[in-house]
This record gives structure tokens, C-alpha cells and sequence, in this order.
């Protein structure tokens, strides 16, 4: 594992500011998709339906920058991690690293198949802008059921993944004082 002194120039050991764009901006997609999934559920009918047309849109939105972000970090070299992580925590760093790219894979693709059964194979409008074809799978309500659980619970873990990450971030900056935080914010000196 390569390893970076933690006092040396934050900018060399930064992620690359494409990897942060595409960090922060699937970031706040997500934040937004939960939010509002969670907040539409006791919505009248139609501002549910308007509020679930965007969270569909930029789950496919999600999907596609996932997709974007796996070949950016495929193509580039992410920075050392710093000398100071124990080694449980580089390990589990690396474990929640790839767990977000599962999830953020497989929460959009569940979330498109049960649409997919669901509306009996419909396309999906991504913001009115265009559609996007259904995917192949069976309209009975097993499956569409089945669908829907999974994405419900790939939801759910993806949410608790998050606060793990975040405090996580949190204890290197506030209690660590190390340079982890520091590779993901371009703000931060």
C-alpha cells in the first residue's frame, strides 16, 4: 500500500478534480434521491408521482455517472492514502470504497427494473428530455415485489454506508487532524 506523509503538500496527494466532481456530485444525486423518496411517501398522489418522476430520472442520472466515475478512477491513479490510517482502517476505507460502487450500481439498476415491471414495461422519462427503454424483466407481481424489496434495502444500506463514510471523514478531520479529509474537498488547506 503506498502511503503519503500527512504533512506534505495537500495538492499532490488530492484526488484528481474529476474524481471530485463526480464524488460530490453523485453525492448530493443521492442525498437528493433519498430525501425525496422518503419524503413523498405521505404526499398526495400526484406530487408523489412528479417527486418519483425525478427521483427515476436522476436514479438513471446516478447510474450513468457510477459508470462515469468507475472508468475515471480505471484511467487515474487515486492518491496514496495517508501514512497514518492503521491497517483496519485503510482495509475497511477500501471495503466501503467499493461497497458504494455496488450500491450505487445495483440501487438504480433494482430501482429501474421494478419500474420496468411495474408500469408493465413503460420507458422511463429522464426529465422529459428523452426515455429510457424498460428493462427486460417480468411484469407478475412477484418480481415486480421482489424488485421493489431489493431496491428498498439496497436504499437502506446505501443510507447507512453514508454515515458511516461521514463519520468516518469526520474522526480523521476533528479527531486524527490528518490529511484523508483533505483529498476529497478542494476547499480544505
Amino acid at each position: 500500500m503506498q502511503t503519503i506523509d500527512p504533512l506534505i503538500d495537500a495538492s499532490a496527494a488530492r484526488y484528481s478534480r474529476g474524481a471530485i466532481i463526480l464524488h460530490w456530485l453523485i453525492a448530493l444525486l443521492i442525498i437528493g434521491n433519498v430525501l425525496g423518496a422518503w419524503l413523498s411517501e405521505d404526499m398526495p398522489k400526484p406530487d408523489r408521482a412528479a417527486i418519483m418522476a425525478l427521483h427515476k430520472a436522476f436514479g438513471i442520472t446516478i447510474l450513468v455517472l457510477t459508470l462515469a466515475r468507475i472508468a475515471w478512477r480505471l484511467l487515474h491513479k487515486p492518491p496514496p492514502m495517508v501514512e497514518t490510517l492503521k491497517a483496519w482502517e485503510a482495509a475497511l476505507a477500501r471495503v466501503t470504497q467499493w461497497l458504494f460502487y455496488i450500491l450505487m450500481l445495483a440501487l438504480p439498476l433494482t430501482g429501474w427494473a421494478f419500474v420496468s415491471g411495474a408500469s408493465q414495461g413503460k420507458p422511463v422519462s429522464i426529465f422529459g428530455l428523452f426515455n429510457m427503454p424498460a428493462l427486460p424483466v417480468s411484469f407478475d407481481k412477484g418480481t415486480v415485489g421482489t424488485f421493489k424489496d431489493m431496491h428498498s434495502i439496497l436504499g437502506n444500506l446505501i443510507v447507512a454506508l453514508f454515515v458511516l463514510h461521514a463519520l468516518g471523514a469526520l474522526k480523521h478531520q476533528f479527531l486524527d487532524r490528518d490529511a484523508t479529509l483533505r483529498r476529497m474537498v478542494p476547499f480544505l488547506k
